[in-house]
């Protein structure tokens, strides 16, 4: 797999005006990338049509945090892929585990979630992990397998290929989460892969394998030199233009040596 995906989910931080101005400065580094980087960015959706405005004509890929998966309806508050794909979304990020904790997702919701973003055509990122209890008793495989194969049932071996997952272990995320081991994260992405390949015999190898949790300047490397790492999904240290340079810059020299 020759594209490294890297890319940012916004949640609650930026206002427009703050997300304009990062976006513009994303803009300039992008403009200098050589390498097969897929650089993308997932505001909140007050942002979105602003954000797309700065995007368009630009290598960056625009993403939207969370969707209904009906087109209308009366669901207060929901937002429905039919008006995401009016804006020109690219991706829709799924499952994510604060939707999950706070908003009581489940996979089967976001099964329903994945073909609706796949009928407008948004590439789904699905996002799975585990807690720290289920890792501390020997589970993580057992559920990691459960969410992916409750997300993508379904699906034939060409949508699968639209789909990317994002492997973020509960415990690792957020501001208090705890960097995980370069080489357990290596043997969860290997499994993974075992799981889509049984999944889409034809497509497995192909789905990008994302990880994300507390990725740092410190770490990055050693996460996207594991052999089933196929990008990185980063938080606060992309929040800040100066830092998220600097790891795409070390990247590219990375990818080129």
């Amino acid at each position: 797999m020759d594209k490294i995906w890297v890319g940012t989910n916004w949640k609650m931080t930026k206002t427009i005006s703050e997300g304009i101005s990062y976006t513009k400065e994303l803009k300039h580094l992008a403009e200098k990338i050589t390498s097969d980087i897929e650089l993308f960015i997932i505001p909140s959706h007050t942002a979105l049509i602003d954000i797309k405005r700065e995007v368009s004509n630009s290598r960056i890929r625009l993403g939207a945090q969370n969707m209904h998966w009906e087109d209308n309806g009366a669901y207060t508050g929901e937002i429905s892929p039919r008006m995401l794909h009016e804006i020109g979304i690219d991706l829709i990020e799924l499952g994510h585990s604060e939707r999950r904790q706070y908003f009581n997702e489940n996979d089967y919701e976001i099964n329903k979630k994945i073909f609706a973003a796949l009928r407008y055509g948004m590439k789904p990122i699905i996002c799975i992990g585990e807690n720290i209890e289920q890792k501390n008793n020997s589970a993580s495989y057992e559920t990691l397998a459960s969410q992916l194969k409750i997300c993508l049932n379904g699906l034939t071996e060409k949508e699968a290929k639209q789909v990317l997952v994002a492997y973020e272990p509960v415990w690792a995320i957020g501001e208090k989460g705890i960097p995980a081991d370069s080489k357990y994260v290596g043997e969860i992405h290997t499994y993974l892969r075992q799981v889509l390949v049984e999944m889409f015999p034809e497509s497995g190898l192909q789905i990008p394998l994302l990880y994300g949790g507390s990725v740092n300047l410190d770490n990055f490397l050693k996460y996207i030199e594991q052999k089933d790492v196929n990008g990185l999904f980063v938080g606060r240290t992309a929040w800040n233009m100066e830092t998220f340079t600097v790891m795409i810059k070390e990247l590219e020299k990375h990818l080129y040596n």
